[in-house]
């Protein structure tokens, strides 16, 4: 049977919350007693874990020395994972207009974490990134995420062009982040169903990502400030322009 790792407060509450049944172990630092930790502990008696207590040497040999924050926690292969497949009826299930985030090939996972973490606050129904040469899943993805990673669906695809063009044959429009486009994000309107779709870092979206868009748009920038942001601040601010517009709330 395999198994996964994650550590930080955040990712194992999530994990808790959402998927107890997963979790085979619980490590937590034994001079960690401040209220964060109270109550990830008193979850987990709650629903009747084993906690095994080690000093923070133990739990950085365990994590190989990531900032775990004192807990860390090992859980069979989860359930909640998605394919391509799982595409259609995810979105067949989904309410009212889809809003769905795209990432070009981001492969920083810290940036792959806050991005999902803003698709999760803005209520996307779905992130999706291609499945080679770029970030996936992990113990950093999902502690950089904050649960995230357990709320919205991530979907890796083998072919990120055709699922666009397969998203635009459904409806969808496909909007692409670009710092050089005419329009910027505030001249389009985000009420029909939207795919987001951002390139990686400091390479942008690539040309046939590019090409099957509908249409480019940019953040603009106040003129002698930085030339970009962030692919996870830009996501964020495509995200909750979208958000705003449709004028409802994530939560």
């Amino acid at each position: 049977m395999t198994e996964e790792q994650i550590y930080g407060l955040h990712a194992v509450m999530a994990a808790l919350e959402h998927e107890p049944e997963q979790i085979r172990e619980l490590w937590v630092e034994r001079q960690r007693r401040d209220r964060r930790m109270q109550i990830l502990l008193e979850t987990a008696a709650r629903l009747g874990l084993t906690i095994h207590w080690a000093d923070r040497a133990k739990l950085d040999r365990l994590s190989g020395n990531a900032p775990h924050q004192g807990v860390l926690a090992r859980l069979e292969s989860r359930q909640r994972t998605y394919g391509e497949d799982d595409l259609p009826a995810l979105l067949a299930a989904a309410e009212g207009a889809l809003l769905l985030l795209v990432l070009d090939g981001v492969q920083d996972p810290h940036n792959l974490g806050a991005c999902l973490r803003s698709a999760a606050a803005a209520g996307a129904h779905a992130v999706i990134a291609p499945a080679d040469r770029a970030a996936g899943l992990n113990a950093t993805v999902r502690k950089v995420a904050c649960g995230a990673a357990e709320i919205v669906p991530f979907i890796p695809v083998t072919n990120l062009a055709r699922t666009l063009r397969e998203l635009k044959e459904q409806g969808v429009w496909v909007i692409g982040a670009a710092g050089a486009a005419e329009t910027h994000l505030y001249q389009v309107d985000f009420l029909p169903s939207t795919a987001i779709v951002l390139g990686a870092e400091e390479k942008g979206l690539r040309r046939l990502t590019r090409e099957v868009c509908d249409r480019l748009a940019r953040i603009p920038l106040v003129e002698g400030g930085v030339e970009s942001l962030n692919v996870s601040v830009a996501a964020g601010i495509f995200l909750f322009e979208a958000r705003r517009q449709r004028g409802t709330t994530a939560g």
